[in-house]
């Protein structure tokens, strides 16, 4: 059985994050959400990706070394709405809710 693939949609103001990011941390950071969402956008068992509590509709967290990316998922895309450094994760979650 094939299995599905979503479109990753990055949005404009991650764009811009991605580029101020130096070179290896975002190969990484793409790389990760390549690998990752393309195929699985759901939390399974002990993975890198966690749902997030207290938002509707749901949101979700792809960690990535010392970055997070946060998205929600529609039909077959993944949507990545913001992106951050660890330490700056509460700061993001507050602009997200």
């Amino acid at each position: 059985m094939e299995q599905k693939r979503y479109n990753i949609i990055f949005s404009p103001s991650v764009q811009r994050d991605i580029k101020r990011l130096e070179t290896d941390d975002a190969l990484q950071l793409v790389n990760d959400i390549k690998i990752y969402l393309e195929t699985s956008p759901l939390p399974f068992g002990k993975s890198r990706i966690k749902k997030m509590t207290g938002f509707n509709p749901p949101l979700y967290r792809l960690r990535s070394g010392d970055f997070r990316a946060y998205y929600r998922i529609h039909y077959a895309e993944v949507v990545i709405l913001a992106i951050s450094n660890k330490k700056d994760s509460e700061k993001i979650l507050k602009k997200l809710r």
